[in-house]
């Protein structure tokens, strides 16, 4: 009788030992590969209001003011609101809540200013008051985002609180029909579009260069 020996039993001597790496490779999670939506969304806001708010601080005349309309339908509006959606994904609740609530206000705005059509009889006092509620809506809103924002970074706060005072001035400025604060509310909002700016731009440049290079000051959660 032949013996029979298994060679996959034990290894001869001198024999190369085989390796196995497992075949599952390392799952990485789907949020991990999408980039910072924050950027982005901040740099559309930043225009468009600095844009409005170069308007409402009377640098330019009202008569050229429909040149905001585009950018306040397409970049203030889609763009920011296609930001929030990615936010959602990357489980940001704060950053999907700005993004889109204000991405909506930039279209709302285009809608009023070029689809809406006023009741008859409704007075110029009538229409001001009525754009002052829709500012007095987003002015709480704003206010509360400011609050929340406490949890974010220094650089955030500092975009809601002086966007907070901006909205206030606004509000006032068609409540009242005080033409004073409608330009003060248009140079706070220039100021505004500036703190958006840097943030977008400190976000932008840490993250393509890899490490913390404009501060932001995160806030202790």
């Amino acid at each position: 009788m032949s013996s029979h020996t298994d060679a996959s039993a034990s290894p001869s001597i001198g024999s190369p030992v085989e390796v196995r790496v497992s075949a599952v490779p390392e799952q990485v999670p789907f949020t991990a590969r999408i980039a910072d939506p924050g950027p982005l969304g901040l740099a559309a806001f930043a225009m468009t209001t600095f844009v409005l708010s170069s308007f409402n601080a009377g640098l330019l005349p009202g008569t050229v003011e429909p040149v905001v309309f585009g950018l306040a339908l397409f970049y203030g509006g889609a763009v920011q609101v296609l930001a929030g959606l990615v936010e959602y994904t990357k489980g940001n609740t704060f950053g999907a809540t700005a993004f889109c609530s204000y991405g909506a206000f930039w279209m709302s705005l285009w809608y009023i200013n070029t689809h809406t059509t006023w009741g008859d009889g409704a007075t110029a006092s009538d229409k001001a008051h009525a754009v002052g509620l829709y500012l007095l809506a987003w002015t709480i809103f704003t206010l509360y985002m400011f609050i929340t924002s406490f949890k974010t970074s220094g650089a955030l706060v500092v975009v809601f609180a002086v966007l907070t005072v901006t909205f206030i001035c606004l509000t006032i400025g068609h409540l009242a029909e005080a033409d004073g604060f409608d330009k003060l509310g248009g140079w706070l909002g220039l100021i505004t579009a500036f703190a958006a700016w840097y943030t977008s731009f400190a976000a932008v440049m840490n993250a393509t260069a890899g490490r913390p290079i404009l501060p932001v000051v995160p806030m202790k959660k």
